[in-house]
């Protein structure tokens, strides 16, 4: 059978977020610079779609593709792991150490492979500067994009900083479930159809992503938007990854664990 029972899935989570957790360094950071990068890639084909079809929904049904390869790669990609290793630390699978680790080496090999990825992406699309980018459709909704994800939540103050953690709540929900949702089938075709529906649905609704705004924001700043460090740190950075962080970990991570590790059914 390809299909995989979901106690068998979060054994699977226990399984994978043990694993991440014992990566070294070098490992963490190299497959997160990938995992960056990629969704990097992800974001400008959706951007693309969205702009020459003038449908947005035509971005969020390419988009997942980034996150295929990711997984299907086995890449560190920080959102995923808030899903899986705080489960595993509560399974005594790994340690709390392991966790801080995983996650902040990651989070720094994914904001490298973003912003590299973002500095070569405005070296073509603007031809080493010699081309406007108001004159380009698709970079001009990029500095928009990132100043919508920035100065938009600014001018609401704390207001803005509630919706954008909500907005990353809701967005690792689903990110997370496609994480998850690999491991429901044995095939290759079978993990990349699971994966694609809930990638789509966050891509879709617009709901904030900290890797994905680690490529928007800065290559936003690189081409002309009025962004500063502090307006993307403080009104999207920290909200949104404080946000991905909770969404993954309870809403995915340990309401599964919760219901079907066998820790948790035990008679």
């Amino acid at each position: 059978m390809a299909y995989v029972k979901p106690e068998e899935i979060v054994e699977n989570m226990l399984l994978a977020g043990a694993k991440k957790a014992g990566l070294p360094v070098r490992h963490l950071l190299m497959r997160g610079f990938l995992a960056g990068a990629f969704l990097g890639y992800a974001t400008t084909l959706a951007i693309m779609a969205a702009t020459q079809t003038g449908w947005g929904m035509a971005g969020a049904l390419v988009f997942p593709v980034g996150f295929v390869m990711i997984i299907l790669l086995g890449l560190e990609l920080a959102t995923g792991n808030f899903a899986l290793i705080p489960i595993a630390v509560k399974d005594r699978r790994t340690q709390f150490s392991r966790l801080i680790v995983n996650w902040t080496w990651v989070l720094i090999g994914n904001l490298i492979g973003s912003v590299v990825y973002a500095f070569l992406y405005v070296i073509v699309a603007t031809k080493m500067g010699f081309i406007d980018p108001a004159t380009l459709p698709a970079v001009q909704r990029i500095i928009t994009i990132a100043e919508a994800k920035t100065l938009d939540y600014a001018r609401l103050g704390l207001d803005g900083t509630i919706a954008a953690f909500t907005s990353a709540l809701l967005c690792n929900w689903m990110v997370t479930l496609g994480a998850v949702m690999a491991f429901t089938s044995t095939t290759t075709t079978g993990k990349i159809a699971a994966m694609w529906l809930p990638i789509m649905t966050f891509f879709g609704l617009g709901y904030e992503h900290a890797i994905v705004n680690m490529f928007v924001i800065p290559a936003g700043m690189m081409l002309g938007a009025n962004i500063t460090l502090a307006d993307w740190w403080l009104w999207n950075g920290l909200p949104v990854i404080a946000g991905n962080m909770l969404g993954g970990m309870l809403f995915t991570g340990f309401i599964l664990y919760w219901s079907y590790g066998k820790a948790n059914n035990q008679p």
